[in-house]
């Protein structure tokens, strides 16, 4: 049974969640299917993953009815702007063939184009106010970012998806959504970003990480089990991401054991405070300027 978080307008959201960022088109159908059949209640996409339509493949042929399951998505840089923002719901329900988002959030802060990521922003306001989308948030927001964001508009994101692993912590961003009462989220929550091919050299894997190897022994668990109970021991929602069945199933295998102060601390400690996605500060024109198909 997954674990429920209330988010600040005081809708539930299921703390676990299935990722989709780089799921293969046609793998990302079935690893939904698998998810829900498992008992995950709760998908993460994004339309800059491109797999907006497969998810609402996956989440139809569940057979599951539509409130049963909790729909988050995003909003890419190249839709921020206020009308642009609100056709890019047009697009993500299009594609995902459902009538109303769970929670609609902002990919990316831009910083080098900040008042379209406000103009955006408000845009998540409108669609909430007119019942479009139950809650709205934010991902990658660095406390500047969220500073700014909250003197120019009226609604205080309900999450902030940020990276967040046994490695890299951030517990400046951490304690500013706390502040604020924004849930944070974490998006390669047992490290992926460490070993995922193509992101730069010299890293190190969290999954082979001494401290957490003895931690998933003495429980009878696998490293991956005990990161992702790790976060939702710190009351954080975690976004593992999957297209493997057994591995789906395993990352939901979590609510049956319980980490002890001294386990959480010892992983607390591993923190290196060296990121390994991009920076949100760095603009990205190549990269933001990816355009968004229409549904």
């Amino acid at each position: 049974m997954n674990m429920e978080l209330t988010l600040n307008k005081g809708i539930t959201m299921p703390a676990l969640g299935l990722g989709v960022f780089q799921s293969a088109l046609d793998q990302t159908t079935a690893a939904v299917e698998a998810a829900l059949a498992t008992g995950y209640r709760h998908i993460d996409t994004a339309a800059a993953y491109g797999n907006e339509r497969e998810v609402g493949q996956g989440i139809h042929t569940s057979g599951l009815d539509r409130p049963e399951v909790f729909i988050e998505t995003k909003v890419w840089v190249s839709d921020y702007g206020y009308d642009q923002t609100l056709h890019a719901w047009d697009k993500a329900t299009g594609k995902l063939g459902v009538d109303y988002l769970d929670l609609f959030i902002l990919h990316q802060p831009a910083p080098d184009r900040f008042e379209k990521t406000i103009a955006a922003y408000k845009a998540l306001e409108t669609l909430l106010a007119d019942g479009h989308v139950r809650a709205i948030g934010v991902s990658n927001f660095m406390p500047h970012h969220l500073k700014q964001l909250l003197e120019s508009t009226d609604v205080v994101p309900a999450v902030n998806q940020i990276e967040l692993h046994p490695y890299f912590t951030q517990p400046d961003v951490q304690s500013a959504d706390a502040q604020h009462g924004i849930l944070t989220q974490a998006w390669s929550p047992i490290g992926g970003i460490t070993f995922y091919p193509g992101w730069g050299q010299d890293r190190r894997n969290v999954m082979e990480d001494p401290t957490i190897a003895a931690i998933a022994r003495a429980y009878g668990k696998t490293p991956a089990q005990v990161m992702l109970r790790w976060h939702l021991q710190h009351g954080r929602s975690a976004i593992p991401k999957s297209t493997n069945p057994t591995r789906i199933a395993e990352n939901f295998d979590v609510f049956n054991f319980e980490l002890s102060a001294a386990d959480l601390a010892a992983i607390d400690a591993l923190d290196t405070g060296n990121r390994n996605g991009p920076d949100p500060d760095e603009a990205r024109e190549e990269r933001f300027a990816m355009v968004i198909p229409e549904a």
